[in-house]
């Protein structure tokens, strides 16, 4: 005889399992915000920014300009945590938008 399915268990395990990811992307998301400095931004100057860059974003050349500079901030911040002091003196010269 088969097993009955309990459906209600399911989809409330689902739900728990989507509500734990929303959850760590909003935490991530924080992180990125606080990483890069724009914690020290009004709300309402970091929301007008980026629905500026949503704007923005329809165009391919500055998709990749902000591809390739933030491709660079995580490498820089990788280098960094990796050797620890050591590395800090080198990226002291560059920009956190990567010059753009």
């Amino acid at each position: 005889m088969r097993k009955v399915r309990d459906y209600d268990a399911e989809l409330k395990a689902l739900g728990d399992k989507a509500r734990a990811l929303k959850a760590k992307k909003v935490q991530q998301l924080g992180e990125l915000v606080m990483a890069t400095g724009a914690d020290t931004l009004d709300a309402e100057v970091l929301a007008g920014a980026l629905l500026h860059v949503i704007g923005e974003a329809q165009v391919a050349e500055n998709r990749e300009a902000w591809r390739s500079d933030g491709a660079a901030f995580f490498q820089r911040r990788g280098r960094k945590a990796g050797k620890g002091n050591a590395g800090d003196g080198q990226d002291a010269g560059e920009t956190p938008t990567g010059g753009s």
